[in-house]
C-alpha cells in the first residue's frame, strides 16, 4: 500500500522535475526487527526515489553494517543522511510525515541545487568556525512550525563542514524527549549545553552557535 496518494505523487514529481539539479542520495539505516517504524520509512523513501531519476536511495541494515552505521554516526534507527557531493551531516532520525514532509522536500531541493538562501554572512561565519557544533531539532509530525526549525539547521550544516544537523522526532524516541526535557517542539539542543524552544530566525540561531563555539 502506498504512503503518498497519487495526486500528492503527480505532484511532487513535478516539483521535483523543476527544482533538482543534481544527484541527491538518500542513506537509509534499518533493521528489520525491533524497529516499528524502519518498513513506513523505507516505503516513503523508495516512494519519492522513484520520482526522480536525481534521487537515489542505499539501504544499510543497522546491526550488519556497524561500520558504515559508526562511519557516518548513526546511533538509532531509523534514519537515514541527505547527500550531495558529500556527506554535509544532515540526518533525519525518524520518519518526516505529516508537517515534516515539506522540511524532507525542501532538504532535498536545496542540497540538490548546491546552494541555500542563508546571508552571506552567516555562509561566511560558518565557513571559519573552528569547532565542531551539533543541532538536534525535536519535532512531531503535527507542528506546523517544526519544519522551519529543521530546514534552517539542515542549511547550516549545509554551509559548514564544523556543523551537523538532525531531525529527531520524538514520538519515535520519547527516551530523547525525556533526557532533553522537550516538552514542547521545535526544540533546538545544541552541542548538548544550549537549548532553544520554537522557530527561531536565522540570526538568533547564528548568535546561539557563537556562544556554544567561543
Amino acid at each position: 500500500m502506498a504512503l503518498l496518494e497519487d495526486k500528492d505523487r503527480r505532484t511532487l514529481e513535478t516539483y521535483l522535475a523543476e527544482h533538482l539539479l543534481h544527484p541527491v542520495t538518500l542513506r537509509f539505516f534499518t533493521q528489520e526487527l525491533e524497529c516499528e517504524t524502519c518498513r513506513e520509512v523505507r516505503m516513503l523513501l523508495e516512494e519519492v526515489v522513484r520520482l526522480s531519476p536525481l534521487l537515489h536511495l542505499e539501504v544499510h541494515n543497522f546491526v550488519l553494517d556497524r561500520e558504515v552505521a559508526a562511519a557516518f554516526r548513526i546511533d538509532k534507527i531509523p534514519a537515514f543522511t541527505v547527500e550531495g557531493e558529500k556527506d554535509y551531516g544532515i540526518r533525519f532520525f525518524g520518519i518526516p510525515s505529516g508537517y515534516e514532509f515539506s522540511g524532507f522536500i525542501e532538504t532535498l531541493v536545496f542540497v540538490s541545487q548546491r546552494t541555500t538562501d542563508l546571508s552571506e554572512d552567516t555562509k561566511a561565519f560558518l565557513k571559519a568556525l573552528t569547532k565542531d557544533v551539533t543541532l538536534q531539532v525535536f519535532v512531531t509530525p503535527t507542528c506546523p512550525f517544526c519544519p522551519q526549525a529543521v530546514v534552517l539547521a539542515h542549511k547550516m550544516a549545509f554551509e559548514s563542514d564544523r556543523v551537523s544537523s538532525s531531525m529527531v522526532e520524538i514520538l519515535e524516541f520519547p527516551h530523547l524527549a525525556y533526557r532533553y526535557g522537550v516538552r514542547a517542539v521545535p526544540k533546538i539542543v545544541l552541542n548538548e549545553t544550549v537549548a532553544l524552544e520554537g522557530a527561531v530566525p536565522e540570526a538568533f540561531l547564528v548568535r546561539k552557535i557563537i556562544e556554544v563555539a567561543s
